[in-house]
């Protein structure tokens, strides 16, 4: 039998003049849907409209009450387009969980969750309607605050979004059109003022990319985390306890450790699970080519393997 085609869906979830309809709009520029018909469900209407020029593979499907997007109407209406991709203009007063939970058909693939936000009001919703700028800020893949000054891009990485969402993707647009990323080595994924810093099986593939790009946020701090012990004899006084870690295939597995000293490891066995803590200074490491986090060990104990031994990058 025939396997099902799926649909990939994009979602892009925000309040009103939150930049929803300028991001399409810069999607489509981009030739985004220049060799598939897309359908373009649109839920709520902006001060901004879409560029005709980029609507001639598009169709737009507009609706104003959530009662109507079921299963049933939006597959009748993307086979009245025959559109192979769907973008979603999702108005920021409904829940989207709604959508991708209860009216996406079964063969519509939901490939990528935006959430944009405006950075004058940003602080006025997240008091106001924090409940429904919260569940967009944490379904996001990627997160677009738009219109910041320097002033409000400060004022933002004081908040740490990152502890709402640790996966997503941020980016701060400026009034000049420019853009930063969120994650200028300043922001942490991690609460970094807690007394001992748990790193939980599913993070450690995120943590091990900051501490390894910005390790000089850890200076001093202590961690805890489970690894698979690893004991190169031509590393000397330094251990590698560990994760193995999948970027896209199984063929594709790096062992992502760091460096561990200070610390009487002879009666572990190798390939062993352990818990590890330690403290972490920024050190010179011959492997390392420069500085890096050389994890002081204040103590190890024998643990069980996670679930999900390989990390998922």
């Amino acid at each position: 039998m025939a396997q099902e085609k799926v649909y990939p869906v994009y979602l892009i979830a925000g309040f009103l003049d939150s930049g929803k309809t300028s991001f399409i709009n810069g999607i489509l520029s981009d030739g985004f849907a220049m060799e598939d018909r897309t359908m373009l469900l649109c839920c709520e209407e902006g001060e901004v409209e879409y560029d005709p020029q980029l609507l001639r593979n598009v169709t737009v499907v507009t609706v104003d009450d959530p009662e109507e997007l079921t299963p049933e109407f939006l597959d009748a209406q993307r086979r009245k387009c025959r559109a192979s991709q769907i973008i979603v203009e999702y108005n920021g007063m409904w829940q989207i969980q709604d959508f991708y939970v209860n009216s996406m058909p079964q063969n519509w693939v939901l490939y990528q969750i935006i959430a944009a936000a405006e950075g004058p009001t940003f602080e006025m919703y997240t008091k106001n309607m924090a409940s429904l700028m919260m569940e967009k800020l944490r379904n996001a893949d990627m997160i677009l605050i738009n219109r910041c000054t320097d002033g409000l891009c400060a004022a933002l990485r004081q908040k740490n979004l990152r502890l709402v969402n640790r996966r997503a993707e941020i980016y701060l647009e400026k009034e000049d059109g420019s853009s930063e990323n969120y994650m200028d080595g300043t922001v942490s994924a991690f609460d970094l003022e807690q007394p001992e810093i748990r790193i939980s099986d599913e993070d450690y593939g995120l943590w091990y990319v900051e501490i390894m790009d910005s390790p000089q946020m850890y200076e001093g701090k202590t961690v805890v985390y489970r690894a698979i012990m690893c004991k190169p004899p031509k590393y000397g006084p330094y251990f590698t306890p560990g994760r193995f870690a999948m970027v896209c295939c199984a063929e594709d597995m790096s062992f992502l450790a760091l460096a561990c000293t200070g610390y009487d490891v002879s009666k572990i066995p190798e390939r062993a699970w352990v818990e590890v803590t330690g403290q972490v200074r920024v050190e010179r490491w011959d492997p390392y080519e420069g500085d890096g986090p050389v994890i002081h060990v204040t103590g190890i104990r024998a643990c069980q393997k996670p679930e999900e031994e390989v990390v998922q990058m």
